[in-house]
């Protein structure tokens, strides 16, 4: 993959919520990493790993516990206030996973995407941004008499495309797509990745994409990092992730993956992880992942491992490497 100029730079982010009395949830401990200008990095991990937490942070709908995110060379630390929440909102949208509670019910289509148009172009005049949401209709692959519809008329990948329109409305540079597939059809989340792809090389638009379907990170992603337990494990290259995994966590998970051809899925291997996921009130000491880690060793219960680049432009935090 050719270089290209960080958008996202983010290090040491940690986001720490205060459950009842002197309990602290750990939800996104010390990451670091970078999303170039024009990429999609894939975000992966089981359920309740922070994936969503990061997105959340990243275009500051929670504000970090620690750590710095600079977006186009400028700390977002810095523009937090009033004014400057405006800058960051523009240049940086979400897409959630439930398109339905995602979408205002009592508000037409027209109103749900002018809703950004109104706020960040007031100079706008109605029949403009009536205009604007037309084209955003047509790029998005629906008619344009929907605009008058109320969400509850629409299919789930049309509420989907409902959303990713109201996103790229005030043509944002940076969106976070949070599992936007995952309450969809299997025969709908192909076209939703197909048309995210499309508007990324129409746009070039930059993408955090988060999800736990291995097979169509792939299919969308440049690099993929792997989270667990509010910890980065991994992060390479889509090809180079899937053919020489590093860590033991990112080994089971794509062994998990079932195999077109039934020869090879019955000669393979399946790495079994035992136990569940460790309470995050509580994590485990050292490595986040030992407790269920089939290659454990000593030093994973007494240090944190450290994030190295273990190959060139391969990075994995864990001591089988150092």
């Amino acid at each position: 993959m050719r270089e290209r100029k960080p958008l996202i730079e983010v290090e040491n982010l940690s986001k720490h919520f205060s459950i009842g009395k002197n309990k602290t949830l750990y939800a996104v401990d010390e990451l670091s990493f970078t999303i170039h200008k024009g990429e999609t990095l894939g975000l992966v991990g089981e359920s309740g790993c922070g994936k969503s937490t990061v997105g959340r942070t990243l275009i500051q709908l929670y504000t970090p516990t620690s750590g710095r995110i600079k977006f186009a060379d400028e700390d977002l630390a810095d523009k937090r206030g009033k004014g400057d929440k405006k800058y960051i909102h523009k240049n940086m949208q979400m897409i959630y996973q439930d398109p339905y509670s995602s979408l205002n019910p009592r508000m037409t289509v027209l109103e749900i995407i002018s809703e950004g148009l109104v706020i960040h172009h007031p100079e706008m005049s109605s029949k403009e941004r009536r205009q604007r949401v037309l084209e955003l209709l047509d790029l998005v692959g629906l008619n344009q008499n929907h605009a008058n519809r109320y969400p509850h008329e629409f299919s789930g990948g049309q509420r989907q495309r409902v959303g990713i329109a109201r996103a790229l409305a005030v043509d944002p540079q940076f969106i976070v797509a949070d599992e936007p597939i995952a309450a969809l059809d299997v025969s709908i989340q192909a076209q939703i990745v197909n048309l995210l792809k499309n508007l990324q090389e129409e746009k070039g638009l930059t993408y955090l994409f988060i999800a736990h379907d291995l097979s169509m990170v792939k299919h969308i992603s440049d690099r993929i990092a792997v989270m667990y337990l509010g910890h980065m494990m991994e992060l390479a290259e889509s090809e180079e992730l899937y053919s020489d995994p590093l860590h033991p966590y990112t080994q089971a998970l794509l062994s998990a993956i079932p195999l077109p051809d039934p020869k090879l899925e019955r000669a393979r291997e399946r790495i079994i992880l035992k136990g569940d996921v460790p309470n995050p009130l509580s994590p485990p000491s050292g490595c986040r992942f030992r407790t269920r880690c089939p290659k454990a060793m000593d030093i994973c219960s007494k240090e944190t491992p450290k994030w190295l680049e273990a190959k060139k432009n391969h990075f994995v935090a864990c001591h089988l490497y150092s």
